[in-house]
């Protein structure tokens, strides 16, 4: 049996330290500039470890007490393999470039599935959990068209935008990467669950915490800076004044990305961060030929989002297109706007839905559909 080389042997107590929650990415990384390395960090007194000064009182206690259980950790650490994860550390070729850049970045990434392509550019798409249907629309239509020009996307895999960004990628077959405030054997929200799945065939998942940690709120704002940080910019679909997209966009900022968002509505309370974002500076992201531009991807043809062409429809289909909008309405007000029987509506309405023209959302809305 070889011997163990150093960098493993470094790269196992990374993992070890990185089992112990108190300790966060740049205490750990403290210890190991002050140490000399992470390799004997298990073996230093605690009277050493206290005059450091790097660590708080309650961290300096769990540390020692992580100490008791470093066997238990590096048992864990060797059936990482058999559970298809890895642990990448900052020691690792692997270990994504764009990420030495931040502060604060990870000393150890769960990975499932693939890391983002250092070659290829990537987009972080963030927003509302609970968008509108106009919003998902354009989430998914957005990061549809960037996929098909080889453009990575990035988002949380939440509920709302995240889900219909990583969607959309996956539609153009590309890759599409989901950054969990979770344990990265955890799929959270349960909902994604398919989508979780589908993500390991074309991109990956990546968490920093260890593994079965629970989606606890602090640790969602921290998972932010890791979606940022592996984007060369951000576009925020629908976002409320004060939200984690927001904040998303702002650690974007203080690592130097170009921001884009997706205008709305000044009465619309979900365009109200997009629309302040925009104030303040952001880009206005009208089409995706305005993010593609800033990355310097040549495209063959302008991409427009526009609405379907009505044309081919008979006349009462267009009447009652006429009556919708991007936002649902109920059957009776699109009935009543059409002046037809609820009856006659709800039958062009099927088949506008049938062909693509028209989405229905629960209990009789109806909208357009991008």
């Amino acid at each position: 049996m070889e011997p163990m080389t150093e960098r493993e042997q470094e790269r196992r107590i990374l993992f070890c330290l990185n089992q112990i929650q108190p300790l966060g990415a740049v205490s750990i990384r403290s210890l190991g500039e002050y140490f000399g390395g992470y390799s004997n960090l298990f073996n230093i007194e605690e009277t050493a470890l206290r005059e450091s000064g790097i660590l708080r009182e309650a961290q300096l206690q769990a540390l020692c007490e992580g100490k008791k259980n470093q066997a238990q950790y590096l048992e864990l650490y060797e059936k990482l393999a058999e559970r298809g994860i890895r642990f990448v550390t900052p020691l690792d070729t692997e270990y994504p470039e764009r990420l030495l850049h931040i502060h604060a970045y990870p000393m150890g990434l769960y990975v499932r599935g693939k890391l983002p392509a250092p070659q290829l550019p990537a987009v972080a798409v963030v927003g509302a959990r609970g968008c509108s249907e106009y919003g998902s629309q354009l989430a998914e239509t957005f990061s549809e068209l960037l996929a098909k020009e080889q453009v990575q996307i990035i988002s949380g895999l939440a509920l709302g935008i995240d889900g219909a960004a990583h969607r959309g990628a996956l539609k153009a077959g590309g890759d599409t990467y989901g950054v969990l405030g979770c344990g990265v054997n955890i799929c959270y929200p349960s909902a994604h669950y398919k989508l979780y799945g589908q993500m390991l065939a074309r991109g990956g998942v990546i968490s920093e915490f260890p593994l079965d940690a629970g989606p606890l709120p602090m640790h969602f704002p921290m998972r932010n800076r890791i979606i940022s940080g592996l984007s060369d910019a951000i576009l925020v679909v629908e976002a409320k004044e004060k939200s984690g997209s927001l904040i998303t966009a702002e650690l974007g900022l203080d690592q130097g990305k170009e921001i884009f968002a997706v205008p709305g509505r000044v009465t619309d309370h979900l365009s109200g961060g997009c629309n302040r974002l925009i104030q303040q500076g952001a880009h206005m992201a009208i089409s995706p030929n305005d993010i593609l531009e800033y990355l310097g991807v040549k495209c063959d043809k302008r991409l427009i989002i526009h609405e379907k062409n009505i044309n081919a429809l008979a006349k009462p289909e267009k009447m009652v297109y006429a009556c919708l909008d991007f936002k649902a309405k109920h059957l009776e007000e699109i009935s009543d706007q059409c002046g037809m029987s609820i009856s006659e509506c709800m039958g062009i309405l099927l088949e506008l839905e049938l062909q693509g023209y028209v989405f229905r959302a629960a209990n009789h809305y109806y909208g357009k559909k991008i």
